[in-house]
């Protein structure tokens, strides 16, 4: 099944954020209970507020979906995503990501 790499970029709105946290770690995490969601977080340097997903659905359309869902998208804090399908060929995460 396909991999996507999703890419957040945050607004400078940390107020907002900060509030709605905790429902968008939730929704994330009902999306990682489902199998939709194999990883996620903030970036921890300063350079740009923002957080790396990798989702596995079999198109883009189902991640673009799951996105816009977001607490955080819905707020207006992402000021702009990424979604791009990612073929990972080397590494020991290999196994974990492909389910074959």
């Amino acid at each position: 099944m396909p991999l996507f790499a999703v890419t957040y970029r945050y607004t400078g709105d940390t107020a907002t954020r900060d509030a709605l946290r905790a429902e968008h770690r939730h929704y994330l995490r009902e999306l990682a209970d489902e199998g939709s969601l194999l990883v996620s977080g903030p970036y921890a340097d300063d350079e740009a507020a923002g957080a790396l997903l990798l989702f596995r659905g079999e198109e883009k359309t189902h991640t673009e979906d799951l996105v816009a869902r977001d607490p955080f998208t819905i707020s207006g804090v992402i000021s702009s995503v990424s979604i791009r399908e990612w073929d990972p060929v080397i590494g020991p995460l290999l196994s974990t990501l492909s389910p074959d």
